[in-house]
């Protein structure tokens, strides 16, 4: 298990440019299986849940192209349908919390799939209803195989997908994303309702669409796809990823220091911008870049009335629960209290009791909601040895020890990586001080 040791209390400086966005991805990725073209996808993040989905890919027969960094060619047009029927493919998607992606596009194009409890992050229950129900919508027949330990989908024979209305039991980015791939070669027409629309989904439907797909209402969380015989290939670019954008503003907030975030694509980041005004962090807007300024003090926001304010997670274009873990942190230090409000995972604020041990000032009211003090930079958080239970909670610990007062150890950081590429020698580059053992 590899650690990352951070002499924290550092200043930053300098200029940072984010990586593409690991949740685009894992769904544009997993949608060369539509097709047995070529398709060309650029600002591909070089991250551990990437890198191993790809390799599940080429596990399936899939031909995999790598140009430079972060730019791949994928060809899906001699897949071995035996293997993805086998225990061993199974197995590995159960390992791998992208693997649910290649789901709709596997029994969309060849009839059957696999559906086992996605792996990943320990952050409480993720259901699956939304895909499933949605797959049968469509015309798929599900039973449990026991011995897999997966739900098997697959269409009767002599039938085929065929599109109908449905409303989704919740705006699940995955499940919307999974079932408009699925739609997207099934016969009529699919409308799906309560769709997520989140860029990412957003940016799925565009290389859709260039793909030959049918799909009306992009953006909105109504879907009109009309199912077509046949797509073809394209080339894509990834969007850079906004919740490590908001990691870095984050960063610059907690060690008070001056830092330009390069290429943010600042229309797409919703009301990300304006949570850390709240917050007090006179961010600005320099072209399509974001510019954190140096400030001695983030004075929260209240609500008009003058009560506390209260900043919580909600479906596109509220704010993604991935960025709940870096903004309670941030607010450690920033004068004034908040509540943080985590909605939809019932265990991903556990890893407060940490900051608490660091002397962040955090009352944890229940799994989902915690109040924080913040400290107004008038004394630093204690260095501390710390574990990563999920992606989110590593990279908040991670700017946690880097404005701490003395060394922390970060284990586990294998969590880290699953989510965000080099992240240490890209902040080493701003200043800091973190070593990998």
């Amino acid at each position: 298990m590899s650690s990352f040791v951070i002499e924290g209390g550092h200043k930053l400086s300098g200029t940072i440019r984010p990586q593409g966005a690991k949740n685009e991805a894992l769904q544009v990725i997993s949608a060369v299986l539509l097709t047995g073209e070529a398709v060309k996808i650029s600002n591909v993040p070089e991250i551990l849940d990437v890198r191993n989905l790809i390799l599940l890919l080429e596990g399936m027969g899939v031909k995999v192209t790598r140009h430079e960094k972060g730019v791949y060619t994928f060809q899906a047009d001699d897949i071995d349908t035996d293997y993805i029927a086998s225990a061993d493919f199974v197995g590995k998607c159960a390992k791998l919390r992208g693997s649910v992606m290649v789901v709709g596009p596997l029994l969309a194009r060849f009839g059957r799939a696999y559906f086992p409890k996605p792996g990943g992050d320990q952050i409480g229950r993720r259901r699956v209803d939304t895909h499933i129900l949605g797959f049968m919508n469509l015309g798929a027949s599900q039973e449990y195989d026991m011995d897999k330990k997966a739900f098997y989908l697959h269409v009767p024979e002599g039938k085929s997908l065929e599109g109908r209305y449905m409303l989704l039991d919740e705006a699940s980015v995955t499940g919307t994303a999974n079932i408009l791939m699925a739609a997207c070669l099934s016969k009529g027409v699919t409308t799906i309702y309560n769709a997520a629309c989140e860029p990412y989904v957003q940016q799925l439907c565009r290389m859709l669409v260039r793909m030959g797909a049918k799909i009306d209402g992009v953006g909105s969380n109504l879907l009109t796809i009309t199912g077509v015989d046949a797509l073809g290939g394209t080339e894509h670019t990834i969007l850079p990823d906004m919740i490590e954008i908001g990691s870095f503003i984050a960063l610059a907030a907690m060690n008070r220091s001056a830092v330009t975030i390069k290429d943010v694509a600042y229309d797409e980041l919703g009301m990300i911008p304006e949570v850390f005004r709240r917050l007090g962090v006179n961010l600005e807007r320099r072209g399509d870049d974001i510019y954190v300024p140096e400030q001695e003090s983030y004075v929260i926001d209240s609500f008009l009335d003058g009560s506390i304010l209260h900043i919580a997670d909600a479906p596109w274009p509220g704010l993604s629960p991935d960025l709940i873990s870096v903004i309670l942190v941030m607010a450690t230090q920033c004068k004034g209290s908040v509540l943080i409000h985590q909605k939809m995972f019932e265990s991903r604020l556990f890893f407060v009791d940490k900051l608490i041990d660091m002397g962040a000032q955090i009352i944890l009211c229940d799994p989902h909601r915690a109040v924080v003090v913040g400290h107004d930079h008038r004394y630093q958080l204690r260095a501390g040895n710390m574990s990563s239970p999920d992606i989110r909670a590593g990279i908040a610990m991670l700017l946690a020890a880097m404005s701490a007062k003395g060394t922390s150890i970060i284990s586990n950081i294998e969590q880290i990586d699953r989510g965000y590429e080099e992240i240490d020698v890209r902040l080493n580059a701003l200043g800091a001080r973190i070593s990998r053992q």
